[in-house]
C-alpha cells in the first residue's frame, strides 16, 4: 500500500523545532503531543548550507529504537535518482512516554551509528531502558487514536502537515499492543482522562478510552474479552470494561450477569452503575410495548441516581440521570438534574508549539488525485459568510457544556421551546417573579453566603456550582462590556418579526426570547423567609443559563433560515448560500436534531464544493438508513481526501468499512468499491481498510 506524501516544514533556524518540543515537555499534561521527526537537509547543488525540515507522525511503531530509525531511513529513500535536490545529513525522531513524562529521542546521522536517549521536563538528557521503550510504545498506539480523524476533517486541521498511519495492522501488533497495556493497566490513570472526567481512575483513563475505541473499531471483542478477564481476576472494578466489551459483541446476557456479580462486591462503584444505567436506557429505547419501557427506565432511573450518590463530582453521572429523565418525560426533573451537573473547564489534547515556519511544502501525491477533492481547499477561503452564522457559539462547545447543551436540544426537539420556556419558570427563580416578590417585602437583610449561581441570560464566567465542583467553559470569559455587546446584539436583532419554528406536533409556534432567570447576586440580599412563593424553586446555574441564551441565539437563525426557505420555494426561487454557509447550517441543523433538515443544507454544500465535514454528517444518515451504496461512495471520497492530507487513517472510516462487511458481505462491498466511476488508485485507498477487515477476520469477511 503506498503511504501518504511527507510534509515539509522548514525552519527559519536550525533545531529551532526540537528546541521549541523541549521547552514545551513541562506544560504537557496527558498523552503529549504527536511524535516530531526533524531532517537536517544539505541541497546538492550547495553543499555548504543546511535545511532544518520536520513533520509531525502518529502511528509509527515506537517498541524500539531502531523501529524509529527505520522510519527516518524512509524518508531518505526518494532522494536518489535524478530528481534528487537534497541529501538527507542526519534526522531526529522525537516520541513523548506519558508515564514517565520524559521525550524519548533517536538521533540517526547518515552515515554513522544510532544514538538513543530521553529528555526529562527539565531539558536533561536521561539513558533509555527497557521499561521506557514499553511505555513509549503504548503511549504511540494511544495518541494514534487519541490524534486520528473522525472523517469530517476537523482534527486534520488543527495541526498542520501531521502523517497519520495505523500502529495496529494484523494479530502480531494487536498482540504487542494488548501486552503492554496488560502490564501498564493499572498505571493507566496517570496518562490522565476525557475532559468530562473529573478524577482519572484504572477504569476511567486515556488507556481504557483508547482499548474500547480499538475494539470497537477492529471488532476484535474476543481479545478485549479475554484481556479484561485476566485484568478482572486483580480488581473487580474491570468488570464495567469486560461489561461493555462483552455488549459491544452482542453478548448482552453474559454482560449483565457480570455486572450483577460484580455489583454484589462493589455495590458503590460509579462506573458499574453507569454502565448498567447506560444498557437499560438502550434497552428501554427498543422496548416492544410501553409497559416495558417504563419497567427499564425505571430500573435505569434507580442505578444512575445511585451512581451520582457514589460519585458526586462527576459529570458522567448527572448527565446520564438527566438522560434517563429525559427518556421518562419528566422535564422539571430532567431541567433540575441538568442543573445539578458539576461543569469543568474544557482541556484540549496537547498540541505542538511551533516557531514561524520559513516555508511550507504540502505535496499531493498522484495516488490521491480527485478533481472534486483537489479543488476544495482554494474555493473554501474565497467564501462570503453571513456574520451571525459565524458567531453561533455552541458550535464552539466542548466537553461538558456539549453534552449538557446536547441534552438541552433533545428536550427542546421533543416538547418544543415555549414549553422548555415554560417548564424553566416552574422550576428555576425568574427575575421578574422574584422583583414582584420583593417589592411585597420590607425586610432588606439576607445572609452573604451563596449556594448556587445563576444569571440574567448573559454569557458570563460561570461560578462554582452548589455540589462546590469548578465550573467553567469556552467563550464564557467576557468581560461586562462584552456582555452588554452581546445583549444589545440580541435586543436589536429582529426578533418579533422572525419566523416561526415547528413545535413537536408539527404547528408553528413563536420563537419566544427567554425570560431573564433571578440574578444571585440582588438575590442574596433579601431575607429568604419572606419569598414564601419562591421556597420551592431553585436558584439556575449561570453556565445553564447562558445555555438558554445560546440556544435562543441557534433557534433563531434556524427558524429564519427555514422560513427564508420556504418563502423562496413559494415563489419558485433559488434559495442561495455560500457552500461554507451551507455547511454551518448543516451543523446547526444537526446540533439541534433536525436530521433532515441538516441532510438538506449539507447536500447544498456538496453541490458547490467537496467539504468532509458535510459528507461525514451525511455519512451518518446513510450508515443509520441502511443505504449502502450511498455510504461507500461517501466513504470512498472520506478516505482520499484523508490521504491527500498525509492520513492513511481514520478509526471512524475503518469502523464504517467493517459494519458494512458485517451487513452486506465483503464480496458485495469489494463489487461496489470496484463499480464506482473513480480511478483506480482512488478506489485502491479504499480497498486497503477492506483488506484491514480481512486481516481482523471480521464478520463477513469469509463472503
Amino acid at each position: 500500500m503506498v503511504a501518504p506524501a511527507v510534509p515539509e516544514i522548514t525552519e527559519e533556524i536550525l533545531h529551532d523545532a526540537i528546541d521549541a518540543r523541549t521547552e514545551s515537555l513541562s506544560s504537557l499534561r496527558e498523552l503529549g503531543p504527536p511524535d516530531l521527526v526533524h531532517l537536517l537537509k544539505q541541497p546538492l547543488r550547495n553543499p555548504g548550507k543546511q535545511l532544518g525540515v520536520y513533520h509531525h507522525v502518529t502511528g509509527v511503531e515506537a517498541s524500539s529504537s531502531a523501529s524509529l530509525a527505520a522510519y527516518i531511513n524512509t524518508l531518505t529513500y526518494k532522494e536518489y535518482g535524478q530528481s534528487a535536490v537534497a541529501k538527507t545529513v542526519e534526522g531526529t525522531y522525537c516520541c513523548y512516554n506519558a508515564f514517565s513524562r520524559v521525550d524519548m529521542r533517536v538521533h540517526a546521522p547518515f552515515p554513522g551509528s544510532v544514538e538513543c536517549y530521553c529528555v526529562d521536563e527539565r531539558g536533561e538528557k536521561r539513558k533509555a531502558n527497557d521499561e521506557l521503550w514499553l511505555e513509549t510504545y503504548l503511549c504511540s498506539v494511544l495518541r494514534a487514536y487519541s490524534y486520528a480523524d473522525d472523517g469530517s476533517g476537523d482534527t486534520i486541521r488543527k495541526i498542520m502537515g501531521v502523517r497519520r498511519f495505523n500502529p495496529v495492522t494484523n494479530t502480531e501488533t494487536e498482540h504487542r499492543f494488548l501486552s503492554a497495556a496488560e502490564q501498564l493497566f493499572f498505571r493507566g490513570w496517570q496518562l490522565g482522562s476525557d475532559s468530562v472526567v473529573q478524577v482519572p481512575n484504572i477504569v476511567s483513563n486515556h488507556l481504557t478510552t483508547g482499548l474500547l475505541k480499538y475494539f470497537h473499531t477492529t471488532g476484535r471483542y474476543a481479545s478485549g474479552i479475554n484481556l479484561f478477564e485476566k485484568l478482572r481476576t486483580q480488581n473487580v472494578e474491570v468488570a464495567s470494561l469486560l461489561a461493555k466489551v462483552l455488549f459491544m459483541g452482542n453478548e448482552e446476557v453474559q454482560g449483565a450477569r457480570v455486572l450483577y456479580e460484580a455489583i454484589k462486591e462493589s455495590p458503590m462503584d460509579y462506573v458499574m452503575l453507569d454502565t448498567q444505567a447506560e444498557f437499560l436506557l438502550k434497552k428501554a429505547e427498543t422496548a416492544p410495548t410501553p409497559e416495558l419501557k417504563e419497567e427499564r427506565l425505571r430500573m435505569a432511573l434507580g442505578c444512575a441516581d445511585r451512581s451520582t450518590i457514589a460519585a458526586p463530582s462527576e459529570f458522567g453521572t448527572w448527565a446520564r440521570l438527566a438522560q434517563v429523565y429525559v427518556a421518562m418525560e419528566d422535564w422539571e426533573n430532567a431541567l433540575t438534574i441538568l442543573n445539578s451537573c458539576p461543569m469543568f473547564t474544557y482541556q484540549d489534547k496537547d498540541a505542538p508549539i511551533m516557531p514561524e515556519p520559513k516555508d511550507v511544502n504540502l505535496p499531493t501525491l498522484p495516488e490521491t488525485r480527485l478533481d472534486e477533492i483537489d479543488s476544495e481547499p482554494e474555493s473554501r477561503y474565497s467564501e462570503q459568510v453571513d456574520p451571525s452564522l459565524l458567531n453561533l457559539r455552541a458550535a464552539a462547545y466542548r466537553g461538558t457544556f456539549k453534552q449538557a447543551y446536547s441534552i438541552l436540544t433533545e428536550m427542546t426537539a421533543k416538547i418544543g421551546w415555549d414549553q422548555l420556556l415554560k417548564i424553566r419558570s416552574n422550576v428555576f427563580v425568574m427575575e421578574d417573579e422574584y422583583r414582584t416578590e420583593k417589592q411585597e417585602t420590607v425586610h432588606p437583610a439576607y445572609p452573604a453566603n451563596r449556594n448556587a449561581s445563576t444569571d440574567a441570560l448573559r454569557a458570563v464566567t460561570p461560578e462554582p456550582p452548589t455540589n462546590g465542583e469548578a465550573s467553567g467553559g469556552e467563550n464564557h470569559d467576557e468581560s461586562d462590556d462584552e456582555k452588554d455587546d452581546g445583549e444589545k446584539t440580541l435586543n436589536d436583532a429582529d426578533v418579533d418579526s422572525a419566523p416561526q419554528t415547528l413545535a413537536p406536533n408539527g404547528k408553528p409556534e413563536d420563537l419566544e426570547r427567554p425570560s431573564s432567570a433571578v440574578d444571585p447576586e440582588e438575590a442574596k440580599k433579601a431575607d429568604e423567609d419572606h419569598f414564601s412563593r419562591l421556597n420551592n424553586k431553585r436558584l439556575c446555574e449561570r453556565w445553564l443559563d447562558s445555555l438558554f441564551m445560546v440556544l435562543y441565539e441557534d433557534l433563531r437563525v434556524y427558524t429564519i433560515w427555514r422560513t427564508q426557505m420556504a418563502q423562496y420555494r413559494a415563489q419558485s426561487m433559488q434559495y442561495k448560500k455560500s457552500a461554507e454557509e451551507w455547511e454551518i447550517l448543516g451543523s446547526l441543523a444537526e446540533r439541534l436534531q433536525h436530521i433532515d433538515e441538516s441532510v438538506e443544507a449539507y447536500r447544498a454544500c456538496l453541490g458547490l464544493r467537496f467539504s468532509p465535514k458535510a459528507l461525514a454528517g451525511i455519512l451518518k444518515v446513510f450508515e443509520k438508513n441502511k443505504s449502502t451504496r450511498e455510504s461507500v461512495a461517501g466513504t470512498i471520497r472520506l478516505v482520499t481526501w484523508q490521504y491527500r492530507w498525509y492520513s492513511e487513517f481514520s478509526p471512524e472510516l475503518l469502523h464504517t468499512i467493517r459494519t458494512l462487511i458485517e451487513d452486506e458481505g465483503a464480496v458485495k462491498v469489494r463489487s461496489i468499491i470496484q463499480a464506482t466511476n473513480l480511478p483506480q488508485n482512488v478506489l485502491d485507498l479504499t480497498h486497503h481498510y477492506a483488506a484491514l477487515c480481512a486481516t481482523f477476520r471480521s464478520s463477513g469477511t469469509d463472503g
